[in-house]
């Protein structure tokens, strides 16, 4: 038995140090340390006001990486607008809020054109549109008329006012918050709009333990001041560089099959009356890049397709009469379209 137990254990040791070179020559393929650095970094802030969040966290920061938008809904008071705002102040960039109203018109949230007296000219006055990071709360609480001020300049980081154009500054990120639909005072939104936005995520109830925690900050008086403790660790130069690295992420040509079978699943499902459009595609592509890069990986892997899927399909497609009546939701309908389709290995 010793005889031919140790010829084994000699044939499997050269395997290791065979493999070990080609373990060490990938790592280096992508510097990922500045960009875990950075995360950490901003994780660390938004920890010294926000209880729990983590994967809200997380999923935000694949989006700022990602260049894409994010529609945050909840019931008023779990703190969707605080948790962008914090984020806002994490990065070194210009920020703006707006407050959605019924009677809130496109050029409050444009800009207008001035008239100049003492030139006799006109003079475009930006609106609060203008900036890197732009908040705009209830979002939902405006009409059609409002919302399709956003288009373009959601997609094309442009706005165009009387035959002009004016380009957005670069990071242009539109953080938005909504209450459900059901509650009063609210529309729905165009989905053309929709369609506009990287990420929709649901913002639920903290558990117990968070609650608990959240009373005892309040309770020890660090309610407003740890607002003012959160810093910004990360500026526009460092956020374009990193956004750089995530585009190099590696994507095999399987997974990008898959993520166009995904996405073309749903212009087939019998329980849907609107697909996804290329524009998810995309959005599940960019997404999974830089979360990959936010776990550390610089390729990117079917489980985070999978885990992007959600956020990234659930306000793209739409539901047949049929099955909103029998009380069916938009995630179900992704995750039976997750578990139909075959994982590339």
């Amino acid at each position: 038995m010793e005889n031919t137990f140790e010829p084994e254990s000699n044939s499997v040791e050269p395997i290791e140090p065979a493999t070990a070179p080609e373990t060490a020559a990938f790592v280096p393929r992508t510097n990922l340390s500045g960009l875990s650095r950075h995360a950490e970094a901003i994780r660390g802030e938004l920890s010294k006001v926000i209880v729990g969040q983590h994967d809200l966290a997380e999923l935000l920061l694949t989006a700022v990486l990602a260049d894409g938008h994010v529609l945050l809904e909840g019931v008023p008071g779990v703190a969707k607008t605080l948790t962008a705002k914090l984020l806002a102040r994490t990065l070194a960039v210009p920020f703006s809020r707006l407050q959605f109203t019924p009677d809130l018109m496109p050029s409050d949230v444009l800009g207008t054109a001035v008239f100049r007296p003492n030139t006799s000219e006109f003079e475009f006055r930006p609106g609060p549109i203008f900036a890197s990071i732009v908040l705009i709360d209830e979002i939902n609480r405006a009409p059609a008329k409002t919302q399709s001020a956003l288009f373009e300049v959601m997609e094309e980081r442009q706005i165009t006012q009387d035959g002009t154009r004016y380009p957005m500054a670069d990071p242009f990120v539109v953080l938005a918050t909504q209450n459900p639909i059901e509650q009063e005072g609210t529309y729905r939104l165009p989905e053309a709009q929709l369609d506009r936005f990287l990420f929709k995520l649901h913002v639920g109830y903290p558990t117990q333990e968070e609650e608990v925690a959240i009373l005892q900050g309040h309770h020890a008086g660090l309610g407003s001041t740890a607002l003012e403790q959160v810093q910004a660790v990360l500026t526009a130069a460092d956020l374009r560089e990193l956004r750089q690295q995530v585009q190099r992420q590696h994507v095999e040509p399987q997974l990008l099959e898959y993520i166009a079978r995904l996405v073309g699943q749903t212009r087939a499902h019998k329980s849907l009356y609107l697909g996804a459009s290329p524009r998810a595609s995309l959005a599940l592509l960019n997404g999974a890049k830089a979360l990959a890069a936010l776990r550390g990986r610089d390729f990117v892997t079917p489980e985070d397709v999978q885990y992007l899927a959600p956020h990234v399909l659930r306000h793209r497609i739409l539901l047949t009469p049929e099955r909103e009546m029998e009380g069916q939701a938009a995630d179900d309908v992704v995750k039976q379209i997750v578990q139909q389709i075959e994982v590339p290995r």
